[in-house]
């Protein structure tokens, strides 16, 4: 693996990684009971997610240039496996992580209501204490939440396949048009323009289903039709189905490709 490819992994992983942790900003918003300021906050992470994902594009897509050109020996296939690997890891670490987030979140919203300024807000999490706090809520998941997987779901199965599916796709949807192009090099442009095909699904499964399910069931929380103990173990089965999803993403990456190929032969 040469440096340009690790560099592309890293912002992967970096993107996935803040996707993970948005579901901990729920229960942080649950908790202090501040759930808009919860997420104002966690746009600032939104932010650096955009910013990995803006680089991400050039940087891949200058990869399978140089592939194509015969200035860059590589096996593109095998570049994009690793990719999805490393969201599959992401995945993994910011489940591990949700703990320690949600907690240092929690610190980091009561923070804000006090002096209502980001500025500040982040120089105190880097100056005067944050990172101190950061080491002391440091934390593993509760066995009592993981072992939730095995007892009564608190999504319903079609959230939860929903989840998968959706993941899969938003994974999938920039590689394969990108190596699309590297399966019909005559309509590289156009297939690098054509991912909403693949991406336009998932954008339709959270928009509709997935993310207004979570939300009533954030608001059922915060009004006691829901305990928080459920509400956790919500958050384990959207975190497992979303670990699954960028596993799907493999098996997806091939034929999703080569849909884009067909489209873009036909545009």
């Amino acid at each position: 693996m040469d440096t340009q490819l690790l560099l592309i992994c890293f912002l992967t992983f970096v993107i996935h990684l803040i996707g993970t942790l948005a579901y901990s900003v729920r229960i942080a918003g649950v908790r202090t009971r501040r759930i808009a300021v919860s997420f104002a906050l966690f746009s600032i992470l939104v932010l650096v997610s955009r910013t990995s994902n803006s680089f991400l594009g050039p940087f891949l897509a200058k990869r399978v240039e140089s592939n194509l050109a015969g200035t860059m020996a590589t096996n593109l296939l095998s570049d994009f496996r690793w990719l999805l690997i490393s969201a599959s890891l992401a995945t993994i670490a910011g489940a591990v992580l949700i703990p320690t987030f949600q907690r240092v979140f929690c610190r980091a919203v009561d923070h804000f209501q006090v002096h209502r300024s980001v500025p500040k807000l982040i120089l105190h999490g880097f100056f005067k204490g944050g990172l101190s706090y950061v080491k002391h809520s440091a934390t593993l998941p509760a066995a009592a939440n993981v072992s939730g997987l095995r007892g009564k779901n608190s999504v319903s199965l079609s959230i939860t396949l929903l989840n998968v599916g959706a993941v899969a796709l938003w994974t999938v949807g920039v590689f394969a048009s990108l190596y699309a192009g590297a399966l019909d090099p005559a309509v590289r442009v156009t297939s690098s323009t054509l991912s909403a095909i693949i991406n336009g699904g998932a954008t339709i499964m959270m928009a509709v289903f997935i993310d207004p399910h979570m939300s009533g069931m954030t608001d059922d929380v915060v009004e006691g039709r829901v305990s928080e103990a459920e509400f956790r173990h919500a958050i384990v089965w959207l975190v497992g189905s979303r670990l699954a999803g960028t596993m799907l993403a493999q098996a997806l990456l091939v034929p999703s490709a080569m849909l884009i190929v067909f489209v873009a032969r036909a545009v």
